[in-house]
């Protein structure tokens, strides 16, 4: 008897793609059985009855994992995508609610789509007795605001409504925050770079004001799955002891796993067809055959471009089939966002394309398939994508590949790319360019005391310090204690000798306005639209110069602009909407300078160091190129001051003798030892820039971040170190430890930037190995076979060294004169 292969809608197309090589591995996953366990009984009867109604007669195993874990303390959920985490938090929730009337809970989401999605959740239970939940984010009404404080329950809010329009007002919100019994915080997954420091330090200062007022709320998080679940809930927080529940009950759906990659078009120059054509092919050949499905795209402008390349494929035969694809970003009115996610609910839509405000758990309805259309910077977000399809039982994953370094590794190595275990999420809330504007923030909504540091950490007072140096706080000492706000314990007792505090120096300032949660630092550029006089948004004052300078095309919500004028003394950039057919490429001369070594230790035949440098930065000029085929068209001069920022950063020094290459600084003598292999001083250059960018392109392996998160420099002498060196820093002022990562994992950045150089089948280096979209030098000079050499040194090195006596292990350096300075 003959198995009879079951036809889905996309099978015909993976056959012709298996055919001609597009279709690079395939993988199942799942089906697999849920487990089932009964309601914890000694949730309140009303919410048992709730949950009878919802015809809920049992839950999966995690689901009251979590509620008994909730029970005992804080907790964080890290499970699948669809395996019904909200229920994980809302169930504990609303046993607090119906067991005490004046209890209140704080939602916190990192979209507004999010806190509307679990709004209906909440309302589906039924309680309207107990349960009064409300959003309070930007866009509800400011006359409907006072009526949420006094009566809503449950608020569901974000992060920067908390941050600015919540807790600098907290005697507005006395009620809740005397009452506040549990703390959400739903996909904390997101949380984590530059964003997910500004929300750690919001999170320290919501407890902070609860415990004011009295109350120590329970912290509920969820989270997709990464590496490190309990260590980032702790970060996120501050506080210790998280319950995890990790193991996922929920069935899990058959799922076709598909890896895609364009075909070449020039194999000499790595050149491949477009990932976004690609892809509009590709799914309008899926909408053609019937299939419901969901695109993910890194960029709004891409968003756009996909959506305009299916909808002209699809009018070519079935201009309402057409009609029934649409894209969603952020950027939208609250009118178009409601009304987009209403069709998606309803399943009126055939297919959306979407940057990540979908990734999320948003309940958008049944999905056949989800494709991602090149990397989306960690593994982690890739798999929460792929599990949006397959919610009818089984479904279609796919990742179309692009041209960047890391599509194509992974496109070489799809079986590591498959097995490959998710990140672990990185954040600093001490960056002191992050803490020390929500220092003053916390000094705003009450002095600050030595009992603050239970809240904002044991090295506070050290940064209230410079603080007050620069003119920002004030030192009031000992005397009768003041009341931090209202409602606050007074432990030392009002009237006795109280404890010196900080309080700011101009009462009147706002200055939670003044942090944008996306930003690590607060000195910024705004960026102005001279046809409407909109203010488009800002930038970042250290990237003002190489993103919007003057001539700069500029993207914003999808539409592109040009900069006509860099205003430095006011401190904006003018610009007006733009339809060429270029982009622009600044080119730049990065200096750094060795501050502070904090590491050190020796290993594959270099010195590899960890520490703070400064580093400056002149844009020189910039390049225009074509959209279409990315060739230059003409550089233009620039005359800018240089900038300069402090970061972490790692770096290595080469080491001639150790690695067995000739002297690297003159390329090596004709008296040379047999086994040293000479580089030429016209290819060391190259070979130290194309090491660079291997190494930044593969970072996101084992860091979740973004390669635009990091920057590099690589010298044949830099004054310092007196030899060839490279350095890789934290693109963010401050650094928010993604080079501190590298630095322990060193070896496996080298084993992975080499596989990614050695296997690219191109002859000189191109987009998929050692060119840099981002480079500075416009990509100049570089050399792969070079950067080959070096690494395959390296790597020799470290395993005659682990085959000898023993590996050489960390070494102290505190001789340094580094570390005396």
């Amino acid at each position: 008897m003959s198995l009879q292969r079951t036809i889905e809608p996309w099978s015909a197309l993976l056959d012709e793609a298996r055919e001609d090589g597009r279709l690079v591995r395939e993988a199942r996953e799942g089906p697999g059985k849920a487990r089932l366990v009964e309601p914890p009984e000694e949730l309140h009867p009303e919410v048992l009855a709730a949950l009878s109604r919802l015809e809920i007669e049992r839950l999966y195993s995690h689901q009251a994992e979590a509620v008994y874990a909730s029970w005992e303390g804080s907790t964080i959920v890290t499970t699948g995508t669809a395996s019904g985490k909200s229920m994980c938090f809302n169930l504990p929730t609303l046993d607090v609610l119906c067991r005490d009337t004046r209890a209140r809970a704080l939602y916190l989401y990192p979209t507004k789509a999010l806190a509307q999605d679990q709004a209906r959740a909440l309302a589906s239970f039924g309680l309207t007795k107990h349960v009064r939940p409300a959003i309070y984010d930007g866009d509800t009404p400011r006359e409907a605001r006072a009526d949420i404080r006094r009566r809503a329950n449950v608020v569901l809010t974000n992060p920067d409504m908390l941050h600015v329009g919540i807790l600098p007002n907290h005697p507005a919100w006395a009620e809740m925050f005397a009452n506040l019994a549990v703390v959400v915080v739903d996909e904390a997954h997101v949380y984590r770079g530059v964003f997910g420091s500004h929300v750690a330090n919001v999170l320290r200062r919501l407890r902070r004001i609860a415990a004011a007022y009295g109350t120590t709320p329970r912290f509920l998080l969820t989270s997709a799955t990464i590496a490190n679940p309990v260590e980032l809930a702790e970060r996120l927080t501050g506080l210790e002891d998280f319950n995890l529940v990790d193991v996922d009950g929920s069935p899990a759906p058959g799922r076709q796993i598909a890896i895609w990659n364009p075909p070449l078009t020039d194999e000499d120059l790595g050149q491949r067809r477009s990932a976004l054509a690609e892809a509009a092919e590709l799914l309008a050949r899926l909408v053609r055959d019937g299939a419901r499905l969901i695109c993910f795209m890194k960029s709004r402008k891409g968003v756009e471009v996909l959506h305009k390349l299916l909808v002209a494929d699809l009018e070519e035969d079935d201009p309402e089939l057409a009609r029934l694809v649409a894209p969603y970003r952020a950027g939208y009115t609250s009118q178009q966002r409601r009304e987009l996610e209403g069709r998606l609910v309803r399943g009126e839509l055939r297919a959306v394309i979407t940057t990540d405000a979908l990734e999320l758990g948003i309940d958008i309805g049944e999905l056949d398939a989800a494709v991602v259309v090149t990397f989306p910077g960690t593994v982690a977000s890739l798999r929460q994508m792929w599990g949006r399809a397959g919610r009818r039982g089984r479904g279609l994953a796919v990742y179309v590949a692009g041209e960047d370094a890391l599509d194509q590794f992974f496109c070489r190595h799809p079986d590591d790319f498959l097995e490959r275990p998710v990140e672990a999420a990185i954040l600093d809330h001490e960056n002191a360019q992050i803490f020390r504007p929500h220092l003053l923030c916390a000094a705003h909504e009450g002095p600050l005391s030595g009992e603050d540091a239970e809240f904002l950490g044991p090295r506070w007072e050290a940064h209230a310090e410079v603080l007050q140096s620069a003119g920002e706080l004030r030192h009031r000492r000992g005397g009768a204690r003041p009341t931090a706000v209202p409602g606050r314990s007074d432990r030392g007792g009002a009237g006795r000798g109280g404890p010196n505090t900080y309080v700011p120096r101009e009462a009147g300032g706002y200055p939670a306005a003044e942090v944008s949660l996306r930003s690590a630092s607060p000195d910024s550029f705004a960026i102005v639209d001279v046809a409407s006089g909109e203010l488009l948004g800002s930038t970042e004052a250290a990237r003002a110069h190489s993103t919007v300078h003057e001539g700069a095309i500029y993207l914003h919500l999808g539409r592109s602009y040009e900069v006509r004028e860099l205003d430095l003394q006011r401190r904006r950039a003018l610009v007006a909407p733009f339809d060429g057919d270029w982009y622009t490429q600044p080119k730049r001369v990065t200096d750094t300078t060795i501050e502070r070594l904090l590491d050190r230790r020796s290993t594959l035949g270099v010195t590899l160091s960890f520490g703070e440098v400064s580093v400056t930065d002149t844009v020189l000029a910039y390049q225009r190129r074509r959209l279409a085929d990315h060739a230059p068209v003409e550089l233009i001069g620039l005359d800018l001051p240089p900038t300069s920022f402090s970061t972490q950063a790692l770096w290595f020094e080469l080491d001639a003798a150790a690695l067995g290459l000739a002297d690297l600084t003159i390329g090596g003598s004709p008296e040379g030892n047999a086994s040293e292999i000479a580089i030429p001083i016209e290819s060391l250059l190259g070979a130290l820039h194309a090491t660079e960018h291997a190494q930044i392109a593969v970072l996101p392996l084992i860091a979740m971040c973004d390669r635009w998160d990091i920057g590099g420099l690589s010298t044949n002498l830099h004054p310092q170190t007196g030899g060839a060196t490279i350095f890789i820093y934290d693109g963010h002022p401050g650094g928010i430890g993604i080079t501190r990562t590298a630095f322990h994992r060193f070896e496996e950045l080298c084993r992975d930037a080499h596989r990614l150089i050695a296997e690219c089948p191109c002859a000189s280096g191109c987009p998929s190995c050692v060119q840099s979209p981002k480079c500075g030098n416009l990509n100049e000079p570089l050399s792969k076979a070079g950067a080959r050499l070096l690494l395959e040194r390296m790597l020799a090195t470290g395993e005659e060294a682990v085959a000898g006596e023993s590996t050489e292990g960390r070494r102290s350096e505190r001789d340094s004169p580094l570390l005396k300075a």
